[in-house]
């Protein structure tokens, strides 16, 4: 299809590295500060030519094929301050990162519009939503981590990464990592891990690497989307033990990439025996890279994305 002029926002800087992997022009928006949201091209990420940091004050004057919002105040406040009505007659989507949380099944979602796509990044929570009369789709993660990292496995410890977990509290987990910390060795990665005595924040080009390393990664969330950084693990080669809820229920098979329960106590016996068996913890290791790459391969995911900019443009071959 011809390459598309793209706005969007830093709203999940992992996420926008994937979504740049699209042979497309992304123009992101920035504040002086870079404040949340309005990050642009910025932080250690290794962005492409492809991604451009665009001034928000001066959106108005650009030109653009398609806009895609990521958060609620970019569709309910940004798009009228910023954009002119010209610009908010273009192609729309939303891509929504997450499930509701106000309640988990009757909450309807803000985009109320039969010519915006709405799009979601998981099938549980295209089922979770309410999307009412907004046309939806489903394009699951896709991932892809320096070829030379394997797992390696020789740390006897478990590796959570998880991004301000003290403060996210319960819905991430925070309790059930200390209660699971007691008992076998975790390490805590990520934005803030410091408040709980975890390790910081690792580069995000350097992460699978340092990932490979553990043997086995421990995700201890309740209710959330996908993450990202447990695909890229499973793309290295290193087992999984999480909460079997949300995607990650049909994500991990246990005995096969790892183990999924909902007993934190059944979940702390199998980091236990991952722990004594480095032979048991590379065979699932190997089913969770083969399901990774089955599932969540980059490739997929920019097919995906192409099919859904060409449904709201209709944007054909250049």
């Amino acid at each position: 299809m011809r390459r598309l002029r793209i706005l969007t926002w830093h709203t999940h800087g992992s996420y926008l590295y994937y979504l740049s992997q699209a042979s497309h022009e992304f123009y992101v928006l920035s504040k002086p500060g870079r404040p949340p949201g309005y990050g642009g091209r910025c932080g250690s990420i290794a962005w492409g030519d492809n991604l451009h940091d665009l001034p928000a004050d001066q959106a108005r004057h650009h030109a653009f094929d398609c806009i895609v919002f990521q958060d609620d105040p970019q569709w309910e406040k940004d798009q009228y301050e910023l954009l002119t009505p010209a610009q908010r007659a273009l192609p729309r989507i939303y891509l929504e990162h997450d499930p509701p949380r106000e309640h988990p099944t009757d909450t309807r979602h803000p985009v109320d519009d039969p010519n915006v796509l709405l799009v979601h990044v998981t099938p549980f929570n295209a089922l979770m939503w309410d999307s009412g009369r907004t046309p939806t789709r489903v394009i699951e993660h896709g991932v892809v981590i320096p070829p030379q990292v394997r797992y390696q496995g020789e740390l006897e410890r478990g590796l959570v990464i998880t991004n301000h977990l003290a403060r996210r509290g319960r819905r991430l987990g925070a309790d059930l990592f200390v209660q699971a910390r007691a008992q076998v060795p975790l390490d805590l990665v990520g934005m803030g891990a410091d408040e709980l005595g975890g390790l910081g924040e690792i580069a995000h080009a350097n992460l699978p690497s340092f990932a490979a390393r553990y043997r086995f990664l421990f995700s201890p969330i309740r209710y959330t989307s996908m993450g990202l950084a447990v695909i890229e693990a499973m793309m290295a080669g290193v087992p999984v033990v999480a909460l079997a809820t949300t995607e990650m229920a049909t994500v991990i098979e246990n005995g096969v990439s790892g183990y999924a329960d909902t007993d934190p106590a059944a979940l702390v016996g199998h980091m236990r025996d991952l722990l004594e068996s480095p032979q048991l913890a590379r065979q699932l290791g190997e089913g969770a890279r083969k399901r990774a790459l089955e599932r969540f391969h980059i490739q997929r995911f920019c097919d995906d994305w192409n099919a859904a900019l060409r449904y709201v443009t209709g944007a054909g071959a250049g």
